[in-house]
C-alpha cells in the first residue's frame, strides 16, 4: 500500500510540474550585435550575444505579456541604461520598455493563445515570432506587413494553448 501511495504522489507531482508553465519562450539573437531581450510580466531580461539563446517559462495564470529587444545597453549589475527599449534602467524588467521597440505580444489561457508583433511603439530591431502550432510572423523593418501599425489593425494570430513560442532577433 505504501508503494501505491508513493506512485500516486509521484504521478500528482509530475502533473503539477507539467502544468506549472502555460507557455515556454525561446529567444534567439541572430543579429551581428548584442541584444538585451526583456519580458514582462515575468520580470525578465538578460544579455544575448550574437548566436545566444534564452529560454524561460511563463507561469500558468499569466494572461498576457510582451517580449522585446533592447539595444545599446550598458549595465553594472542590475542597473544601467539602453538606447532603445529601456525599462527604467533595470536589467530584469518589471515595467514595459520605452519606445522605440519592436514588440512580441501574447495573450495566453483558455483553449487558444493569441500572439502578434507590434510596431505601434516604434521599431528598433528585426523580429520573427511564432508558436509551435501557428503562423510565423516576420518583421524586418518599420513597414513590415505582419505587424500592428495602429491599434485597429487586424494582425492577431492564434495557436493552441500551452504552446512553445520562438522569438528571433534579426531573422
Amino acid at each position: 500500500m505504501a508503494s501505491s501511495s508513493s506512485s500516486i504522489l509521484l504521478l500528482l507531482t509530475a502533473f503539477a510540474a507539467a502544468g506549472a508553465n502555460a507557455a515556454t519562450f525561446t529567444v534567439t539573437n541572430r543579429c551581428g550585435f548584442t541584444v538585451w531581450p526583456a519580458a514582462t510580466p515575468v520580470g525578465g531580461g538578460r544579455q544575448l550575444n550574437s548566436g545566444d539563446t534564452w529560454t524561460f517559462g511563463v507561469p500558468a495564470g499569466t494572461s498576457s505579456g510582451r517580449v522585446w529587444g533592447r539595444t545599446g545597453c550598458s549595465f553594472n549589475g542590475n542597473s544601467g541604461r539602453c538606447a532603445t527599449g529601456d525599462c527604467a534602467g533595470a536589467l530584469s524588467c518589471t515595467l514595459s520598455g520605452q519606445p522605440p521597440m519592436t514588440l512580441a505580444e501574447f495573450t495566453i489561457g483558455g483553449a487558444m493563445d493569441s500572439y502578434d508583433i507590434s510596431v505601434i511603439d516604434g521599431f528598433n530591431v528585426g523580429m520573427a515570432f511564432s508558436c509551435s502550432t501557428g503562423v510565423g510572423l516576420v518583421c524586418r523593418d518599420s513597414g513590415c506587413p505582419d505587424a500592428y501599425h495602429q491599434p485597429n489593425d487586424r494582425k492577431t494570430h492564434t495557436c493552441s494553448a500551452n504552446s512553445n513560442y520562438q522569438v528571433t532577433f534579426c531573422p
